[in-house]
C-alpha cells in the first residue's frame, strides 16, 4: 500500500482555487474546467489536479480487463506537487479581462478578479502571505512582448499536500526554454514518477489443469500462453518545458498464493517466472497428471463448499528514461488477481 498524504488545505481555499483551479481551454492547446478522466487511441487524458502533463501509451496491451500496479515500496510516493507553465502573456490577458474562459469560479476566488489586474497588469505587489515571507513584485501590462510564461503550482490531490508550504508561490514568471530554480520545479523524474500511476497493466487469469475442478494431492497445473504479458511503455511529456519521461514496465514473475495453508505451490517460493516470449509455466499435456509441474500447486484438502481463492500477482519491473539523458530504475509494481478454486476428493485419474 502507498504511503498517503495527510489532508490539509494548501494554505486557504483562496489560494488553492489560483494556485491549483482548474487550467482555461485554450492554454497550451487544451485543457477546461473539472477533473477528467478516460482514454482516446494511445493518450491517456493526465489532468488530475489539471495538469498539463500528456500522459500517452507507446507499447503493451490496451484491450481487455486491466488495473495500476501497486508499488512494492511502501515508502515510495509520486510527489505531491510541483510547478507547470499554464499561460502565455496573451492568455493571462485575456483570462484576466474576459471570462475566463467561462471560468469565473476560479477568476472570482481569488480575492475577487480585480487581484489578476493588480498584480499581473498593474505591477502591484502582492502580499507576504501568498507563500513567500515577503511581497511579490507584481507584472506590467502581463508581460506582453515577452517570450515565457507563467507558472503555477498542480497537485493530483490538494487535500493530500501535507506540507503547505509545497508548491505555494503565487503565480509566477518564467522566460521560454528556462526551468524554474526552485525544489519543486518538475523533472523528468517527476514525469517518470507521474507516468508510474498511469501504467495499466493487464489482469492476471492463469490457465489450470484440471480446470473446472482440482483433485485433493494431486498437482493443478498453471500456465499463461505466450504474448499474454508484454512491457508497457508510458510516456509522459510537459509542453513548454522539453521535459519528458517514459516509464516501462516489463512482467518478470507470476506469485501463486493456494488461498489455504493446506497446499503446496511449485517451486516452493510460489514464484514462476515469466518467459522472453511472455510465456508463464508449461501447458499441461495428457500423461502428466501425477508429475510436478513448473508452475503449479497441490491442495491437501477438498473444499466445503466454499472454493479456496487462488491469487495469482504479476510483478512488473520497472524503469525509466527521459529528457536529457536522464534515467534510473523505480520500484517494482504488482497487480493480483483471484479466482475460485474448488478441490474433490479424489475418485478415479483419467491419464
Amino acid at each position: 500500500m502507498r504511503a498517503r498524504y495527510r489532508a490539509t488545505p494548501l494554505i486557504a481555499t483562496s489560494l488553492a482555487a489560483a494556485l491549483l483551479g482548474s487550467t482555461p481551454a485554450g492554454a497550451f492547446g487544451g485543457g477546461g474546467a473539472g477533473t477528467r478522466g478516460g482514454a482516446e487511441g494511445n493518450e491517456l487524458t493526465a489532468s488530475a489536479g489539471q495538469s498539463r502533463i500528456k500522459v500517452t501509451q507507446e507499447s503493451g496491451p490496451t484491450g481487455g480487463k486491466q488495473g495500476t500496479v501497486s508499488s512494492t515500496d511502501v515508502n515510495w510516493e509520486p510527489p505531491p506537487c510541483w510547478y507547470e507553465p499554464v499561460f502565455t502573456p496573451e492568455q493571462l490577458k485575456n483570462f484576466s479581462e474576459n471570462d475566463g474562459n467561462g471560468d469565473v469560479a476560479l477568476r472570482q476566488g481569488w480575492i475577487g478578479s480585480k487581484l489578476w489586474t493588480d498584480h499581473f497588469k498593474d505591477e502591484k505587489d502582492a502580499p507576504k502571505y501568498f507563500g513567500t515571507p515577503d511581497s511579490v513584485k507584481g507584472y506590467k501590462n502581463y508581460n506582453l512582448g515577452k517570450d515565457g510564461y507563467f507558472w503555477r503550482g498542480v497537485s493530483p490531490d490538494v487535500t493530500e499536500v501535507d506540507d503547505t508550504s509545497l508548491c505555494s508561490r503565487l503565480m509566477f514568471w518564467q522566460d521560454a526554454g528556462e526551468i524554474p530554480d526552485d525544489p519543486n520545479a518538475p523533472t523528468p523524474k517527476t514525469l517518470a514518477d507521474y507516468a508510474y500511476d498511469k501504467v495499466k497493466v493487464p489482469e492476471t487469469e492463469v490457465e489450470l489443469k484440471p480446470a473446472a475442478k482440482s483433485t485433493v494431492n494431486l498437482p493443478t497445473w498453471v500456465w499463461l500462453d505466450k504474448g499474454t504479458f508484454q512491457d508497457v511503455k508510458v510516456r509522459a511529456e510537459l509542453p513548454g518545458t522539453g521535459l519528458w519521461a517514459e516509464t516501462t514496465a516489463k512482467p518478470v514473475a507470476l506469485h501463486l498464493e493456494p488461498g489455504t495453508k493446506d497446499a503446496e505451490v511449485f517451486p516452493a517460493s510460489g514464484d514462476c517466472q515469466i518467459n522472453d516470449d511472455g510465456s508463464i509455466g508449461t501447458p499441461y499435456t495428457k500423461g502428466n497428471a501425477d508429475k510436478i509441474p513448473p508452475c503449479g500447486l497441490r491442495y491437501l484438502r477438498a473444499t466445503n463448499g466454499t472454493p479456496y481463492q487462488l491469487s495469482a500477482s504479476v510483478t512488473w519491473q520497472i524503469s525509466w528514461e527521459g529528457s536529457g539523458g536522464t534515467g534510473g530504475d523505480l520500484p517494482d509494481g504488482t497487480f493480483e488477481t483471484t479466482q475460485d478454486m474448488n478441490v474433490q476428493e479424489i475418485q478415479s485419474i483419467n491419464r
